[in-house]
């Protein structure tokens, strides 16, 4: 039996492509398989990924003949894997020699449904640590109990699928798909599944995964209309943990997550587009109009003053005020 699925999609990254795939070369094993999706790249990528089959052990090619986003191309991996265990890798990020031996070691010993991992940020020369807010390391907990509180940090924040390493029977469960189509915060509700359903889960520390930021092909450079996925994403974020038997709990960390990323854009709207930014304005009232007027009011009472000024004025457009008289 194949021991653990890596899913690697790629588009137009041909100047990182090769760190990525030299890394795969130190971390292969007889057991192992590398899912390179390519998703209609339009660069040298898929020459790169050609060759890297037929060099790198158990490296299997997949194309997509028309580009689908990063929660499309995963979904395809996840369709072809046969691991015990299922690992994400973004096709510009790469990792240290022996990174997943040691990590599907480490994961059997704690034998729970999935782990989180710690991770180094590179943005050109400089290096940050970046450590998974929950912990103790290496002791297993309960995933909803992880969602929480509302107003800090937590593991559901850290929605990066690639740190981490999951068992199969969650493949099986049907709860590491994304949500097809998605183009940005793809993330998002996936992370939130994750946590409402999986039983337990546990975080390590190995610094061998190596996120690179600041890429210029990345959608978080990117101001065009794909970057207002985060909508939809959140959109579903509320809507499933409205349907949660412990709603009540979960609504106050949504409702109060998604005007945290909303503010961020709207600090961020000088990378938009002139059309997307006015789009961004309109769909983010509506959707604060939708959110529990509640659960609003108390979301932005215990924000920062900056963040909730933003969110309060975009509140008061009239898409909002329309939102909200309909619930």
């Amino acid at each position: 039996m194949v021991k653990l699925s890596v899913i690697v999609p790629f588009f137009n990254v041909q100047t990182y492509a090769p760190d990525t795939l030299r890394s795969l070369r130190a971390n292969a094993r007889e057991d192992f398989e590398f899912l390179l999706v390519d998703d209609c790249s339009t660069d040298g990528t898929l020459r790169l990924l050609e060759r890297a089959e037929a060099e790198i052990p158990g490296a299997v090619l997949l194309r997509h003949e028309v580009n689908g986003g990063l929660a499309t191309a995963r979904n395809t991996g996840l369709e072809a894997a046969r691991g015990e265990y299922i690992a994400f890798l973004d096709g510009d990020d790469w990792l240290a020699p022996g990174h997943y031996e040691r990590l599907v070691a480490r994961t059997e010993a704690l034998n729970c449904d999935f782990v989180r991992t710690d991770h180094v940020q590179v943005n050109g020369r400089a290096r940050t640590v970046r450590r998974v807010p929950h912990g103790p390391h290496g002791v297993v907990s309960d995933p909803r109990a992880a969602i929480l509180p509302a107003h800090r940090t937590t593991s559901v924040d850290y929605a990066f699928a690639w740190a981490g390493l999951y068992h199969r029977r969650l493949l099986d469960r049907g709860l590491l798909h994304f949500t097809d189509g998605l183009r940005t915060a793809e993330d998002r509700p996936w992370i939130w599944r994750l946590h409402r359903e999986a039983e337990s889960f546990a975080t390590l520390g190995p610094l061998s995964h190596f996120y690179r930021r600041g890429v210029a092909t990345s959608l978080t450079q990117i101001g065009d209309v794909r970057q207002l996925d985060f909508l939809h994403a959140f959109d579903q974020v509320i809507a499933e943990s409205a349907a949660d038997r412990e709603a009540e709990v979960f609504l106050p960390k949504a409702v109060r997550t998604y005007c945290a990323i909303i503010a961020h854009h709207l600090s961020d709207l000088d990378k938009f587009e002139p059309a997307v930014a006015r789009e961004l304005k309109s769909r983010g009232a509506a959707a604060l109009g939708r959110l529990p007027q509640r659960l609003l009011d108390e979301a932005l009472d215990s924000m920062d003053v900056t963040r909730a000024t933003r969110v309060r004025r975009l509140r008061r457009r009239p898409a909002a005020a329309k939102g909200a008289s309909a619930a």
